[in-house]
């Protein structure tokens, strides 16, 4: 049972936004994409208090996620990517991204910062660092 509501063009844009964030940290690096993209469809707090449904998110502008923006987003979703997406639908979360809102890929050989956009890092899968808000601040967020 999904955690959220979505249509099949918000499934499949997921798929397609995982792919462009995160295809070079596998699967588990897209699965984490999807959990930040999930957590702000959930988050009633920052600049997601409007942002109700995947489509909202993934296209939030000004914001949103670069990846929507990548040739690689432009293409169909293959039948595993799909799959993926509704993992993270349904409710699968991985740490570091399990509260996380935001996310981003330091250039190579550099560290995570503290914070961004003012929340606390809480750790690093790969190419990407996960930062979310304080406990309390989206009480939504698991």
């Amino acid at each position: 049972m999904s955690i959220i509501k979505y249509n099949e063009n918000e499934l499949n844009n997921l798929a397609r936004l995982m792919r462009a964030e995160a295809i070079g940290d596998g699967e588990l690096g897209m699965l984490m994409v999807g959990n930040v993209a999930v957590n702000r469809v959930i988050a009633e707090c920052y600049t997601f208090k409007n942002t109700k449904t995947l489509n909202d998110v993934i296209f939030e502008t000004p914001g949103g996620f670069a990846g929507s923006r990548s040739s690689l987003f432009y293409a169909s979703p293959t039948t595993k990517e799909k799959e993926l997406a509704k993992r993270v639908i349904n409710g699968e979360y991985y740490y570091p991204a399990t509260n996380a809102l935001w996310f981003y890929a330091p250039k190579k050989n550099e560290n995570c910062t503290p914070t961004w956009y003012n929340q606390r890092n809480v750790g690093r899968y790969l190419s990407h660092c996960f930062y979310a808000p304080d406990i309390g601040v989206c009480p939504k967020i698991r």
